[in-house]
């Protein structure tokens, strides 16, 4: 099914999820460089659940190796990958999921300039 399809249907997802969704690269980035939220909830699902879930899916059904490039799109585009939607995160679907491509992603996202500060601030704090 291709995008422009898959938006005529009638669908629970935002264009970023059904991107997400559909594994198309290109309509998910455009979308985030238009300014959406990298960590938008849909579904109870954050973009980064979903991309998980999804690369993990499309693994299972294909039989090909696991893929991360969704949850490397997200992650440069700032998703959270420690943002919690009824007491989970994407980092814990990744563990449940085994997706250890996706928690080596998140590991190093998570030592950028701006999550090093926060850290700084809490060290500082006590």
């Amino acid at each position: 099914m291709k995008m422009e399809d898959a938006l005529t249907l009638k669908s629970p997802w935002t264009p970023a999820h059904q991107a997400v969704e559909l594994s198309d690269h290109a309509t998910l980035t455009r979308i985030l460089d238009e300014g959406v939220d990298a960590d938008e909830v849909c579904c109870q699902m954050t973009l980064l659940m979903h991309a998980i879930d999804t690369e993990v899916d499309v693994a299972n059904q294909s039989g090909e190796p696991i893929d991360s490039a969704l949850t490397a799109i997200l992650l440069a585009y700032g998703a959270d990958p420690h943002l919690a939607v009824n007491g989970e995160a994407a980092y814990d679907w990744a563990g449940k999921h085994r997706h250890d491509m996706a928690i080596r992603l998140m590991d190093r996202f998570s030592t950028r300039p701006t999550k090093l500060k926060v850290r700084f601030r809490r060290i500082r704090r006590r």
